[in-house]
């Protein structure tokens, strides 16, 4: 599943990167979780100090922040058993990654043993090589596996590779030999490349794959692996600065295409497999506004597309032979207010995961032969309450992963795994045929992982009239948590739904009395398309308001409190929160941002850095429309810094960070802190509290969702643990007892 963010550009300030390979370029930090003595990453050289001047204020939290990390530690370690879908499955073998490198194991022996494909140390010894400049090499290398793909008939093993100092992944190629190859012929890397994106095999001798120059992908190359050498040939190349291009599979591995997306438009080439000639084909040539995504079944395609009521997703089916629009025609439309997110194709049905206007995660089953009878699997499942283990999926689900079929796995069946931020995730098994939705335990719950928690949907009511999802996680009655601290996640921007999937750190702030609240503000994407159009160039004041509305409604619910309350966002999650900083500071006591975008104005002012020619779809062209201009000015958070009492703010910054250049973080946190200087000095009594902390954590390397290894990614954590403490004047919290035997 996880298709529709491939027709969103990947290069964004996203809370994540696109959810089409978020599982994939998680990996690293997920296999961690399986035990914390294990490094989750190949490290050489010596860590770089060279950005350690730039931070400052951290002192005061130090030894909250040691605490923290323990306790986080042990977070970690009681949920360390999480489902693993990184696992590769071939045709015999299971590939998996360890801290070291790749390792298979095949499946036909009695007892396997783990046989290394690829050492990240023989990488590391490459990395000398290639030349990189004195600077590069003082830092630290960190290498993580991001992909990894298998040839049709696994003789070969292609696999991403990324180093914290650079943006840019390094792809390998690996010879795997054989399926019963001798100990004479190892596994042994035959190729590497730089700049290498997203690739997928056509053959087991040919792998097409995209490169990344500054943040952009517009170029498609074939590698053609011969006996006596190789060879590299231009296949694509795409002239739009907007358009991002990457390549895919289908999920029954007979297409290959080539998706062109802009945040407004898209073109797709397909290349058939099963032909000799591996020549590319246009399916729908561009067109404004008209955005679609390609799956492949039996001799036609099943496209998922925004030309439904509305603007809105819809699916529809167009013959191999003749992809173009005028051949589209409808197979299925959700009900208003239903949200298409998700398709998959599985055997002879379409599985759609979308969410309802009460923001509850369904599937909707199209059978492809009989598309009249489509079905919610919720309403389907009732009917088979004979086989123990069938359950609905869980009303507090609101993530879910689906996992990439093995060469070998029934492609017949859906497996997939659902969580939420606090609850820990639960395996299914969807059968489309037989309408069967199975849990991977008794019961479809897992009450020692899950706890006693409690998932409430609201709606906060905007000025404007519009109604604003807020999902609330709490462990206690709704009207008790009036003292409880509250932390709100913000996101709001490029269309796309919070990363909602399993977090450690956020379920031990459940279980220690606070409530979690996640705004689902217009620009998003969880209300489909027109959510995000709303909030976007012109109407980006609205995602403000919003967000504004979200907490009076929590309030007047009795959940917490301002001096309870803090905010925290990512990325582009920044500009809602900056901006309500400035307007109304004192709705929150303290504040976190993690790489955050807080000079909107500046960044689309300046064509030279490497997303604003793209994000002015998103944001404005400040240069060359005065209204966008105007509005722009009217809710940069650097731009209207103004001296009052602001919450305390931890800035979590990095200093390689392509996507949010790092003066701008610089710049916001000088300015914050001269006008809070400022207040204070001309109301020295002003509230008789004293001035908030502006804390500015810069770190290095070049990774815009922050570090990838778990030890550096638990120190930054516990950080803004003991950061959220100390500034909402909360206790520690105090370890569980063990129970005396």
């Amino acid at each position: 599943m996880a298709v529709l963010s491939s027709l969103l550009c990947s290069s964004a300030r996203l809370v994540t990167l696109s959810r089409l390979r978020f599982w994939e370029l998680a990996v690293c930090k997920r296999m961690t979780w399986l035990s914390l003595s294990v490094q989750p990453c190949y490290t050489s050289d010596t860590s770089n100090p060279s950005v350690d001047h730039l931070s400052s204020g951290l002192e005061r939290y130090k030894d909250l922040q040691k605490y923290f990390n323990r306790r986080l530690k042990a977070t970690y370690r009681r949920f360390s058993n999480i489902p693993d879908y990184s696992v590769v499955c071939g045709h015999h073998h299971v590939y998996f990654i360890e801290g070291d490198g790749i390792y298979r194991m095949d499946q036909r022996r009695s007892e396997p043993v783990p046989e290394q494909v690829l050492n990240l140390g023989q990488v590391s010894g490459q990395e000398e090589k290639t030349g990189l400049d004195s600077e590069e090499r003082k830092q630290r290398t960190q290498w993580t596996v991001q992909r990894i793909r298998l040839s049709p008939q696994e003789k070969h093993l292609a696999a991403t590779l990324k180093a914290t100092h650079r943006e840019e992944p390094r792809c390998v190629v690996v010879r795997l030999g054989k399926r019963n190859s001798s100990p004479l012929d190892p596994p042994h890397v035959v190729f590497t490349m730089d700049k290498v994106f997203s690739f997928e095999w056509a053959t087991d001798e040919v792998l097409f794959y995209t490169t990344l120059e500054g943040l952009r992908c517009s170029r498609v190359f074939r590698l053609d692996l011969t006996s006596s050498g190789s060879r590299i040939t231009s296949v694509y190349e795409e002239t739009h600065p907007d358009v991002f291009v990457e390549v895919a599979l289908s999920r029954d591995r007979q297409i290959l295409s080539i998706n062109c997306n802009s945040r407004t438009s898209s073109e797709v080439l397909l290349i058939d497999r099963t032909t000799s000639h591996l020549e590319a084909f246009v399916v729908q040539p561009r067109q404004l506004d008209l955005m679609y995504h390609v799956e492949h079944w039996r001799k036609c395609l099943v496209i998922l597309t925004n030309t439904g009521p509305g603007q809105e997703y819809q699916v529809v089916q167009a013959p191999l032979s003749e992809p173009s629009m005028v051949s589209w025609a409808p197979l299925f439309a959700p009900d208003p207010g239903t949200a298409i997110k998700d398709m998959d194709v599985v055997g002879d049905h379409c599985v759609l995961a979308a969410r309802t206007p009460a923001g509850e995660l369904v599937l909707i089953v199209v059978p492809l032969t009989h598309t009249k009878e489509a079905y919610t699997v919720q309403e389907r499942i009732s009917k088979k309450s004979s086989v123990s283990n069938v359950s609905n999926l869980p009303s507090w689900a609101c993530a879910i992963q689906t996992k990439k079929p093995g060469m070998a796995d029934q492609h017949s069946v859906l497996e997939f795994l659902i969580s939420s931020p606090v609850h820990f995730p639960v395996p299914y098994c969807l059968y489309p045929e037989d309408g069967l939705l199975l849990s991977g335990t008794e019961d479809g719950s897992s009450p020692e992982k899950h706890g006693n928690y409690t998932t409430t949907r609201l709606e906060a009511c905007n000025q404007d009239g519009t109604l604003v999802p807020v999902t609330l996680f709490h462990s206690l009655p709704v009207e008790g948590l009036s003292q409880a601290p509250l932390l709100v996640h913000v996101y709001g921007a490029y269309g796309r739904d919070f990363n909602m999937d399993f977090c450690p750190e956020k379920r031990l702030l459940l279980e220690q009395g606070w409530a979690l609240a996640y705004c689902h503000i217009r620009g998003g994407g969880e209300r489909g398309l027109s959510w995000q159009r709303q909030a976007c160039v012109e109407g980006k004041q609205r995602g403000v308001e919003d967000l504004q509305a979200c907490l009076h409604h929590l309030f007047s619910l009795g959940v917490s409190s301002p001096q309870l309350t803090a905010l925290t966002a990512c990325s582009a999650g920044a500009v809602p929160v900056g901006a309500l900083c400035n307007r109304h500071p004192h709705m929150m006591r303290a504040v976190t941002l993690q790489a955050p975008f807080l000079d909107v104005l500046g960044t689309m002012e300046n064509p030279s850095l490497p997303l604003t020619l793209e994000d002015r779809e998103e944001w404005g062209d400040p240069v060359g429309n005065p209204k966008h201009r105007l509005t722009i000015s009217s809710y940069c958070p650097l731009h209207n810094i103004t001296p009052q009492r602001y919450p305390s703010i931890l800035l979590t910054a990095y200093s390689g960070d392509a996507r949010i250049p790092l003066a701008g973080v610089l710049k916001y946190t000088e300015q914050l802190k001269s006008a809070i200087h400022t207040h204070f000095t001309m109301k020295p009594k002003s509230d008789g509290e004293p001035a908030p902390n502006i804390v500015l954590n810069i770190q290095p390397g070049a990774n815009h969702l922050g570090p990838q290894d778990l030890q550096l990614m638990l120190e930054e954590e516990a950080l803004a643990l003991a950061f959220l403490y100390t500034e909402l004047g909360l206790d520690p919290p105090r370890p569980p007892r063990k129970r005396k035997r």
